[in-house]
């Protein structure tokens, strides 16, 4: 099963980096497999610091904003517990891993990670229509370069009527952001 989900790693200087991923998750999660792309700073980062964290969040305007590389003023971290790395404050559970093997073979690098230690924050709050709407489009505007702009442009006009219907603020802003980065990769085209 693919989890959708923020992973934390470690850039050059120290600080914390946060990038949206859809790791393969087995249901006793003491392992899973990330599949970042080879020109992401995740997979840089993890190569030279083999460890980190990922998040299971019901902050879809955050998964929103990581996604699109608009995070802004970096949300709250606290230092792992494990591993040289760094705890999303607000996040529902965490959980701390080490890379055990990389695979930079195909198109998409294989990351098998172990996990090390695991933390609850908060309880999860649920997702309604509207959040799991812009997971969707939020997935969408990561794939940009390999989906054709007016297929994206139709899913996000179904996507919106969702959000419309059924999300709150924190919802509308993510798919106003969404769809700013949709109208300013069809402008460049």
């Amino acid at each position: 099963m693919i989890l959708e989900g923020l992973v934390t790693t470690v850039d050059t200087d120290g600080s914390p980096h946060l990038a949206p991923m859809g790791p393969r998750v087995a249901a006793d999660f003491r392992s899973f497999t990330l599949r970042p792309f080879p020109t992401s700073n995740t997979y840089r980062n993890l190569c030279r610091h083999p460890e980190g964290v990922l998040h299971v969040t019901d902050d879809a305007l955050l998964l929103a904003r990581a996604a699109i590389g608009a995070v802004g003023v970096f949300p709250q971290v606290r230092p792992a517990e494990r591993v040289r790395g760094f705890v999303l404050a607000d996040s529902c559970r965490h959980y701390e891993f080490t890379v055990k093997s990389i695979d930079a073979s195909q198109e998409r690098v294989t990351v098998e990670a172990e996990v090390v230690h695991t933390g609850r924050t908060r309880d999860f709050f649920g997702f309604n229509r509207a959040k799991h709407a812009v997971v969707e489009a939020a997935i969408l505007a990561t794939r940009l370069h390999l989906i054709p702009h007016a297929v994206v442009a139709a899913e996000f006009a179904k996507l919106r009527v969702i959000v419309g219907k059924t999300g709150g603020p924190a919802e509308h802003e993510a798919m106003d952001l969404l769809e700013a980065k949709l109208r300013d990769a069809g402008a460049g085209r």
